[in-house]
Order: C-alpha cells, then structure tokens, then sequence
C-alpha cells in the first residue's frame, strides 16, 4: 500500500519528475521535448502512455 503525500510540495515535485521523463521519452522519439514537457504538466500520466503507444519519428 503506498502512502498518501503530506504536503504539496511533494506532489509538485513528482509531476515535475514525470513531465522531464517525459520531455526526455519525447526526444528520444525525435519529437518535442518541450512541447511534451508542457503537455504533461496538464495532462499527466495520460501524456505517458500516449508517449508510450506513439511510434518514433523519422
């Protein structure tokens, strides 16, 4: 069982994370690391898994 956060920062913290493993999944799938960084601050895990079943660029 995970345990609840405490304050908010932790959570801002954690969505910062997963929108730069995000941005960085992005670049290496030649696509806008930025773009993909700003679109996952609202979308979140969502932005993720659209990353994951998008195929790379070429």
């Amino acid at each position: 069982m995970t345990k609840p956060l405490s304050s908010p920062a932790e959570f801002v913290v954690g969505w910062g994370t997963l929108a730069l493993i995000n941005a960085g999944l992005a670049q290496g799938k030649s696509r806008s690391g930025l773009g993909w960084f700003v679109a996952s601050l609202f979308l979140g895990r969502l932005a993720t898994l659209i990353l994951v079943l998008v195929e790379k660029k070429t």
